[in-house]
């Protein structure tokens, strides 16, 4: 039997968050406890997650105790408050926004591509915009077959 986790997804109130909630229930992702937060303007809405009713709860440092994993997209200003918190107290984040982007001590992760990398976390893992994510993987066997020197991209 897989390790159930306990889970949050910051930004629950989102789009971005209730589509997260989605895909861990369609892959029916172990959850042993389910957290969902936003920031005080939409904490106390209702949201649900595995046919269950949950109500958001605001994010606090507090809030991230006991928790494993944090899927986090409520905006890059949240991720920079919360982020370090939450991987303070175990919990591992996975930053959905350009909080972390560029910062070379956070692996930068597409699993397809370079999953390996999130071997070198220290508590947070980023991945990048929706355009960058989408256009390495059809880029990436061409980079092992032959190698790429340069792409110029406009989004």
């Amino acid at each position: 039997m897989a390790r159930k986790h306990d889970i949050c997804v910051l930004g629950a109130t989102g789009m971005v968050g209730k589509e997260m909630m989605k895909v861990l229930e369609e892959r029916d992702f172990p959850v042993d406890r389910f957290l969902p937060l936003a920031s005080e303007r939409t904490a106390g809405q209702k949201v649900t997650f595995k046919g269950k009713e949950y109500t958001v709860e605001e994010a606090k440092p507090e809030s991230f105790e006991g928790i494993n994993i944090g899927l986090f997209s409520a905006g890059a200003k949240v991720s920079k408050i919360f982020a370090p918190e939450a991987a303070k107290r175990g919990c591992v984040v996975i930053d959905n926004t350009s909080a972390y982007r560029m910062d070379p001590e956070v692996p930068l992760v597409v699993p397809e591509v370079n999953g390996h990398a999130i071997k070198r976390h220290r508590g947070i893992i980023a991945n990048p915009n929706c355009s960058t994510a989408q256009m390495v993987l059809p880029l990436k066997p061409i980079y092992d077959a032959v190698g790429i020197e340069r792409l110029v991209i406009s989004t």
